[in-house]
Formats: C-alpha cells, structure tokens, sequence
C-alpha cells in the first residue's frame, strides 16, 4: 500500500547519468579529453570522504575525468585559496567543489567565492547565487535542482502552485524557493523561528522539508493531495532517515521522496549534469545554464 506514492529518484537519476554520458562523450570527441571535475576535500570527517568517493565513482562512470585533493585539517586558509586558484587556471578542470563541512579556521564562503563562477559546479557562489534570484540562473545548487527535476517527472507542475519551503539554509532552501520561485510557483519558506508552522504547511501545494531535523513533518503538516519532498539526511541508530514521518504522510499526500533513495541520487546526478554543462559552455564561450541542461527541465518546456 502507498507504493504507487513513493516518488524515488534513483531510476530518474540512472536515465539523466546516461544522458550526461553521452554528453560527455560528445566533449571528448571535440575536444579530445573528458570533461574534468575537482573536489576539495580538508580535514578527516568521516562522512566526507564518503561523499567524495561516490562522487568521483559517478564521474567515472558516466566517462569523465575526477581527481580529489585532500587538505589536512590543519591547512591554513591561504593554502586552500591557493589550491583553489591552481585548479580555476588547469584548461582542463571544468568544475571545482569544496566539499562541506571544512574545519574551523576554515572561512567556506571565502574560498566558494575564490571558484571562478563559470566552474562552480556546486553553485555556490555569489554570482550563481545571484543570478539565480535575477532570474537569469546559470549553475544552479544540485539538490534544488535535483527537487525540481523529480518534481516535473512525477508530473508535479509549479506554476501556479503555493509552494511551501522548511528551511532557509544557502545550499537547499533559499536556492530552493528561487528556483521555485523562476518556475511561477508562489513560495513561502519557513524556519526555526516560524511560529504555527504546521498551519502554513497545510496550505502548500508542494511541501519541500530540508530542515535537518528528523521526523519533523507527520500527518498534521501536510494537506490531501500535496507533493511531498524530503530533503533531510539524518543519521540515527546507524540508519538514514529523512525530515518527514513518511509512513504518516504517506496516505494524505500525492506522493512523498524517501529517505534513502529519493532526492541523494538525484543530487548526484545533477552534479554530473553540471559539470559537463560547465565543460560545454567554457567551450562554447558561454554562461553555462543548468536548467536548460538537465532533461527532465529541458523536456518540460520544450
């Protein structure tokens, strides 16, 4: 009961992987290499390193090229913008990711905003970020991306919709809601300080929770009939589990993401979907542009 509603996102994220390999074995006729992406990764968190592996295997797979400099915690700040500048001047590094979180002493922001933007392929830069709430969005964060990519395969259309966002953090939420917001969706976000939280939840059309807190939305948060996306990643007793009471909300939404195996994969696959945007647009001596790359988007409004 309720399968029919769990909207998983590791078969979306399989066919977009083999679309971005055909893409990246294009590049590699025309330019004669693969499309290259570098991950820096400082410090020993033990999640890190996991989150790295995978995705240089993702790379690998869908035929590009991936190498991972690895910072000891304690690296200094110059030494990771230095590391950072090397990577932004290699022809053949066409996107570069800081993998969170870093050390303290470590300032994250400063050294994203050292990433030449046309290379970020996680999106965080200023000049993403910023172009992003101009509405004229070029790379764009994976796991929004990922949201709204799963969305529009589940037939989930945002125009039009009140779309209700839990959470304000830079790298999910408040990208999140814009890129809600360049779909004509109309987008409230809450936080830790929302009062009547519960209420405002029931009014969304598309409920997207990425709170860091687990089990936060059960039945009560969720009206008849409303799109239900788990961005929560918590870790309890040894397992994964999401923001979202899933077995309550089954029954009341339209569908809900599960926790493993819903939004994670469709991050990944939109980090491979940017960097050989990036690949392809330094080649072509344009703005790279994230939505009109990924084919779940590009086929929505085709």
């Amino acid at each position: 009961m309720g399968e029919d509603k769990l909207w998983e996102g590791r078969s979306l994220a399989a066919r977009i992987r083999v679309e971005v390999a055909a893409r990246a074995a294009r590049f590699r006729r025309r330019m004669g290499r693969p499309p290259g992406l570098a991950a820096v990764l400082v410090g020993d968190d033990p999640a890190s390193f996991v989150y790295v592996r995978n995705k240089a295997r993702a790379c690998r797979e869908a035929g590009l090229y991936s190498e991972v400099h690895h910072l000891p915690a304690t690296a200094t700040q110059a030494q990771v913008v230095a590391l950072v500048r090397r990577l932004n001047a290699r022809p053949d590094v066409d996107g570069i990711l800081i993998q969170w979180p870093v050390p303290a002493g470590i300032d994250y922001e400063a050294v994203v905003a050292e990433i030449d933007p046309a290379r970020d392929v996680d999106g965080f830069h200023p000049v993403n970020a910023g172009a992003l709430w101009r509405g004229r969005p070029r790379l764009v964060p994976c796991t929004p991306l990922g949201v709204l990519a799963l969305l529009r395969a589940y037939g989930v259309t945002p125009a039009g919709r009140h779309a209700v966002v839990v959470g304000r953090s830079p790298i999910v939420g408040r990208p999140m809601a814009g890129l809600l917001l360049l779909q004509d969706a109309t987008v409230t976000v809450c936080h830790s300080r929302t009062p009547e939280l519960g209420r405002i939840a029931r009014q969304a059309d598309i409920l997207v929770v990425a709170a860091g807190r687990p089990g936060l939305i059960g039945a009560d948060h969720v009206a008849p009939g409303a799109a239900v996306v788990d961005v929560g990643i918590n870790r309890q007793g040894g397992r994964l589990t999401g923001d979202v009471r899933r077995a309550e909300v089954l029954p009341v939404a339209a569908g809900v993401t599960p926790v493993p195996g819903g939004v994670g994969p469709m991050t990944v696959a939109m980090l491979l979907v940017n960097t050989v945007e990036a690949a392809w647009a330094r080649a072509e001596g344009r703005p790279p542009d994230s939505l009109a790359a990924c084919p779940p988007l590009r086929e929505a409004t085709a």
